[in-house]
């Protein structure tokens, strides 16, 4: 095997080429003299003040682009070079930013309106592999077993490495009904898993909510959409009228919720907050510079409120988190949170095209960035696995045919002790937060901030 020169016999349409990206460009680029290295260097130094583009870079992508037309095995179409070139800018830039191809835009206008198609996992791309945020509530990936931090490394047969995000993506869509297996790594498993999901059509309910029990109402947001923050209000409408009366408090679940749109996680923190700063962005674009506050007012007027967190609760999900833990308005509990504190733009470009874009970086009301470092809990619970020896099954009174009642209702109260058990073997986390809520009641309600202070002033 050999390389054989290019530069005698590269044809015309290679200078062409490099026209046409000096023409296209709607920035100034600066020139440069051979014999003046010490021109040329101010002049690189001051195209890096300036914007300008520098002349050599183009040249050098100019050249590759002629190497690869001409010698390259197959024969590749200038239109997937340039489209590759411009997914590589992107990649390199952060996990976030992302060209997107027609369908892959479509799928994004999609997600953020609550119906698609797939698996139903938010994903991400680390070390060249796809890795589940988490997996959205009640759709086939949750029902399969699919966790958050599982590492996707085989697409049926299909290697992950080497694909894009969007190319991997495209691969779990299909048909609904049709079957694909996901081959994960996952953190304490010694062998990769496969795991066969069905794929359906995705219809994404993102406010559900329940009474826990008499006074006290549990909301969960499984993802940030343009409509969950008034969802969210006419669900606790529905819990108070349920409850007969206003709550006592409110668990609000954010655990495993990867985000979403900006504007919901601004109406959702607005709801509980009665006045003052919700989120600020800060970029490079004079309107990336936005503050975003509350609206006078409180749904709940004040009553104590727990929010779940947890290493899936990104980016809306940390906006929230973070506004309520500021304003001393409710108390997070669980583990830290994901870690994402930057603001993605879409950008329309033409044919159906659009660029996905970080442009700023967002900040709790009290100036703190949660990129990298996530939101960390006033309390810290672990969602707690437990493995029993199943008790021998024995017969007892109650279970007799035509046994007494109680008539001091002891029966009720058994039951209610077994819900209570079954809530804490179920999920220790909403099981302590219900706890925490009743504590807050006999201990009239103080301020998450100074029942945060009484624990670090005890410990």
């Amino acid at each position: 095997m050999g390389y054989r020169p290019l530069s005698n016999w590269r044809p015309l349409w290679t200078r062409s080429l490099l026209i046409s990206l000096l023409a296209i460009s709607p920035l100034s680029f600066s020139q440069e003299e051979p014999e003046a290295a010490e021109e040329t260097a101010t002049a690189e130094s001051q195209s890096k003040d300036q914007g300008l583009l520098p002349i050599n870079e183009l040249r050098t992508f100019a050249d590759v682009f002629d190497r690869i037309k001409q010698a390259y095995v197959e024969d590749v179409d200038d239109k997937t070079l340039l489209e590759n070139a411009i997914q590589g800018m992107l990649t390199e830039l952060d996990p976030h930013s992302a060209y997107l191809k027609p369908e892959a835009y479509q799928d994004l206008q999609i997600n953020t309106t609550g119906e698609f198609g797939g698996l139903g996992i938010e994903v991400g791309m680390e070390d060249g592999f796809v890795k589940v945020i988490t997996p959205i509530d009640d759709t086939p990936a949750q029902k399969a077993g699919v966790e958050a931090g599982d590492l996707i490394i085989k697409l049926d047969s299909t290697p992950v490495k080497g694909l894009s995000l969007g190319e991997a993506v495209k691969l779990m869509r299909g048909k609904p009904g049709s079957d694909i297996v996901l081959t994960i790594i996952r953190a304490g498993v010694d062998k990769p898993l496969e795991i066969t999901v069905t794929r359906a059509v995705i219809q994404v309910q993102s406010v559900k909510g329940r009474l826990l029990e008499s006074n006290y109402g549990y909301v969960r947001l499984s993802q940030f959409q343009i409509n969950t923050g008034g969802d969210m209000i006419k669900l606790l409408e529905k819990l108070k009228k349920q409850n007969q009366s206003d709550l006592k408090g409110l668990v609000l679940d954010l655990r495993n919720n990867p985000g979403g749109v900006l504007q919901a996680a601004v109406d959702v923190s607005d709801a509980f907050i009665d006045d003052g700063l919700v989120v600020y962005t800060q970029g490079r674009l004079p309107d990336s510079d936005m503050k975003f506050r509350a609206s006078p007012g409180d749904q709940l007027n004040g009553i104590p409120i727990v929010v779940l967190v947890n290493g899936g609760s990104a980016s809306a999900s940390e906006i929230v988190a973070g506004a309520l833990q500021d304003h001393s308005r409710a108390v997070i509990m669980g583990t830290t949170t994901f870690g994402k504190g930057s603001v993605q733009t879409v950008l329309p470009l033409h044919n159906n095209r659009a660029l996905k874009l970080t442009t700023a970086r967002y900040y709790t009301p009290s100036g703190r960035s949660i990129q990298a470092q996530g939101i960390e809990p006033d309390i810290v619970v672990e969602n707690a696995q437990l493995t029993r020896v199943k008790e021998m099954e024995r017969v007892k009174e109650r279970d007799l045919s035509g046994h007494l009642e109680n008539p001091e209702g002891e029966e009720d109260k058994h039951a209610n002790s077994d819900d209570k058990k079954a809530l804490s073997d179920t999920d220790y986390q909403l099981y302590e937060a219900l706890n925490l809520l009743k504590a807050l009641n006999v201990l009239k309600r103080p301020p998450a901030a100074a029942l945060v202070k009484q624990s670090n002033d005890r410990g």
